[in-house]
């Protein structure tokens, strides 16, 4: 294979045409195309047969230098550009490409990988990266509890030491994939006397360990993307501490501009597919039989302008941050456009779909689509931080504004629990 490494000189478009000529040659004798409607996000679905099959076709496209494009080499990567990497976004987003754990993988590549290559220790990421890249090991985040979602600084899972080791108690929720997963990135607290941002830190945590119980969560449409963990005294070394003691809210903070501008790496490459009259859409008129009705027209122009100009967005937030020439901080842009876009899109396609998107035949995808993303129209306004959140962020870190008022941001956490309890045991008063 013909590569140029990043930083060895100014890359040619001969050269980037060359791997692209060899990458779309690859891809043709390798991938499948990708299948109508596939989804990627029920990983309860994924059986231990596909998982070892998956996994051993990722190993064939890491090996192949498709997996970890831009990673340094020293890490199990190739160390190329992120020109390269959006060659292989562009020409490989209509083929089958391995996904061991379904959503969980792109949480693995998309979030998790990021945030170690800054975050790990160099020897973590020597020995973690390359099983990452091979499919060896798919990880997700244990981020969310039952009461820290929003106030993700008010989490109570507790990771306590016990000489050179940290045990961990506590139970996470909405972790997508883990059902699949080998491994979770997990945020406890390590100081109950420290202001409730700065007594946090990050664990590597096993979910096979035997005192480790995950659980998945039926959802409306019958999926079950989300589980929710419970950590019963669980022991990990210290050599699963990321980033310093006490030091997870910065890494938090990173993590979760990843997540939240995840979704522009896999949507540049996908932006000339914007460019496209909303085929979902122009499929379900057409089932109808409502291509030339006017105000059906409107509809699929008013969902069209919208996917457009959050295809926009996605590219120049998302490329100014891959380059340096932005905050990650403003992958809240892009979260925000999503968290407005999408509910709005999922309730035209069912206006336009009518009847066809609330029941179809069983040979329809048209209908199924339209109601499937109705259903989950509302993931993006709330995971990773809602609508609301986002705002917060941009007004604040962007823009500059004043920040909210805050009473308890630096009370010792204990004391802000204490607070709250007092709070709820407080009688109300007779009217």
């Amino acid at each position: 294979m013909h590569v140029v490494r990043a930083g060895g000189g100014a890359l040619s478009d001969e050269d980037l045409g060359r791997y692209r000529a060899e990458l779309r040659a690859w891809i043709s004798r390798n991938l499948p195309p990708r299948p109508p409607g596939a989804d990627l996000r029920a990983a309860h679905d994924i059986t231990p047969e596909r998982l070892r099959e998956e996994r051993g076709k990722q190993r064939a496209l890491h090996a192949a230098g498709y997996v970890g494009i831009t990673v340094p080499e020293e890490y199990g990567g190739q160390g190329l550009t992120q020109e390269h990497q959006r060659v292989w976004l562009e020409e490989s987003s209509a083929f089958a490409v391995p996904a061991p754990g379904g959503i969980a993988s792109h949480v693995t590549l998309g979030i998790v990988l990021p945030t170690l290559l800054v975050h790990a220790s160099e020897d973590q990421k020597r020995r973690w990266i390359p099983r990452i890249l091979s499919g060896e090991e798919i990880w997700v985040q244990l981020l969310s509890e039952p009461g820290a979602g929003s106030d993700l600084a008010g989490l109570l899972t507790r990771a306590t030491r016990d000489g050179d080791a940290w045990v961990l108690n506590g139970t996470k929720v909405w972790s997508s994939g883990a059902m699949a997963a080998d491994f979770g990135i997990c945020l406890a607290r390590t100081d109950w006397d420290a202001p409730k941002h700065r007594g946090l830190t990050w664990f590597k945590v096993p979910l096979h360990d035997p005192q480790v119980t995950v659980r998945p969560i039926r959802e409306i449409n019958g999926s079950a993307e989300f589980c929710e963990e419970f950590l019963d005294d669980v022991t990990v070394g210290p050599d699963m501490v990321i980033g310093e003691v006490g030091g997870g809210w910065p890494i938090a903070n990173h993590m979760l501009a990843v997540e939240r501008g995840a979704g522009a790496a896999q949507s540049a490459g996908m932006a000339t597919r914007e460019r496209t009259l909303a085929p979902d859409l122009v499929a379900l008129a057409k089932a109808r039989g409502l291509e030339r009705n006017t105000a059906t027209r409107q509809l699929i122009a008013k969902a069209h302008i919208n996917d457009y100009m959050q295809a926009e967005l996605t590219q120049r937030v998302g490329g100014a941050i891959a380059v340096g020439k932005a905050d990650p901080t403003s992958a809240s842009l892009i979260k925000l456009g999503i968290g407005v876009r999408d509910p709005l899109r999922a309730a035209l396609a069912m206006e336009i779909g009518g009847r066809a998107a609330i029941a179809w035949p069983a040979a329809a995808r048209d209908g199924s689509a339209a109601a499937i993303n109705f259903l989950n129209g509302r993931i993006y306004s709330i995971a990773g931080g809602s609508n609301q959140i986002q705002r917060n962020i941009i007004s604040e870190r962007l823009l500059g504004m004043p920040r909210e008022p805050s009473t308890d941001s630096d009370k010792p956490f204990r004391e802000v629990l204490r607070d709250a309890q007092r709070w709820g045991a407080r009688e109300p008063r007779d009217s």
